[in-house]
């Protein structure tokens, strides 16, 4: 039997350069001249048989649910995912289940290697080539995305470089203003409409239904595929979401900020939202991800994964039901906020699509990229912990 030896945590930093944080104080969008320095983790679970399950990924809250389980995994198997993922989902009943996500990708790494094979093969795969929308940075009032206009250009910008789909991220924080976003919509429907699929993520900004309501019938009238995030009851309530559906066209996108399984399985029965949201590292990994797929698939539903990373592109190589690999963030005077720890050309800033709008799933084997271990060991911030 294979068993887990030794589970470390490294938190390091990166720097952003022209990135700064909205007024809301947690959004980013771009800021000349500003360096924003972020922090995340790199997961290592490392076995007797000398193959290391790899992750870099995760925040503060799920470094601290790790703490609380890791001792746990030290001497099982790691082949035995589904059996740790019960245990350890039941485990954290009591919080949001953030740590299962990191944890549960490294030990699909760690198969992925063990078989030799990427894990969308493990988990059956379906394609390796798939279409990526634009995602676009929080709208901002410093010369990027500063108007409607400005939102339109990019658009075409984007359309031009291959892409078929352009989500827009409005203004948020004392930016808010709905008329212009309105506006926005409108603009942007204009421009390319008729050539790419458009959405609307306000990011739970907005601070009533009202506004929902406004912002999702401009959504109608310009034919969006989808409207997501309307305002701020924080995209968690089943009622809000199924009367707004009663009120207009576009088709909703939600359960991004609904944790575990079956509060999402809740959401679609209880018709909440079209669309369902899923996340490898949000929703218990990639065993979690894939339940939520299955779950969609069954009740006739398309899933869509929140955010960009190797993780999700193994997954979204496994299924069927799900239409586009979200390039985000991006924004024609800045890069993505992702951290530059991908050696061998993997990347997922906006130049990552070919000319035909769509990305490859990594090849190698697990989740198929290799790790700038050096800058991650470089820029650590001596919060490592060890579990052995």
């Amino acid at each position: 039997m294979v068993e887990i030896t030794r589970i470390e945590s490294t938190e390091f930093e990166y720097k952003t350069q022209d990135v700064g944080y909205s007024p809301n104080g947690f959004s980013v969008c771009y800021e000349p001249d500003a360096e924003l320095h972020r922090k995340t983790f790199a997961i290592e679970i490392h076995t007797d048989v000398g193959i290391t399950g790899q992750y870099v990924g995760g925040n503060s809250p799920a470094a601290a649910q790790i703490n609380m389980f890791a001792d746990y995994l030290v001497g099982k198997n790691p082949l035995q995912r589904e059996q740790l993922w019960s245990n350890i989902n039941r485990a954290l009943r009591k919080y949001d289940r953030m740590g299962l996500g990191p944890i549960d990708i490294a030990l699909w790494d760690f198969a992925g290697k063990y078989y030799e094979a990427p894990i969308h093969e493990l988990l059956g795969t379906y394609r390796t080539r798939y279409p990526a929308y634009a995602s676009t940075f929080q709208g901002d009032m410093n010369g990027g995305l500063d108007s409607p206009e400005a939102f339109a250009d990019f658009a075409e910008e984007c359309l031009d470089m291959g892409y078929r789909a352009y989500k827009i991220h409005d203004w948020g924080g004392d930016w808010t203003d709905v008329d212009l976003t309105v506006e926005t919509i409108h603009a942007v429907g204009d421009r390319v409409g008729d050539e790419m699929d458009l959405m609307l993520d306000p990011a739970c900004e907005p601070p009533t239904f009202a506004d929902a309501i406004r912002m999702g019938r401009a959504c109608d009238e310009a034919g969006f595929f989808w409207y997501e995030d309307p305002y701020r009851d924080g995209g968690t309530s089943q009622h809000a979401h199924r009367k707004l559906r009663q009120l207009i066209d576009t088709p909703l996108l939600q359960t991004e900020h609904v944790r575990g399984f079956e509060a999402h399985t809740d959401f679609v029965a209880n018709e909440a939202t079209d669309f369902v949201r899923a996340d490898p590292e949000y929703d218990g990994g990639i065993t979690g991800a894939m339940k939520l797929a299955r779950m969609a698939e069954g009740f006739g539903l398309d899933v869509e994964f929140h955010a960009p990373g190797p993780a999700h592109r193994q997954c979204i190589a496994a299924i069927r039901n799900t239409n586009y690999y979200e390039v985000a963030l991006v924004h024609p005077k800045c890069d993505n906020t992702v951290p530059p720890v991908y050696l061998g050309g993997y990347t997922d800033q906006l130049d990552t699509i070919d000319s035909d709008g769509m990305v490859n799933v990594p090849s190698g084997d697990g989740l198929g990229v290799e790790y700038d271990w050096e800058y991650i060991r470089e820029n650590a911030t001596g919060s490592i912990h060890t579990y052995e």
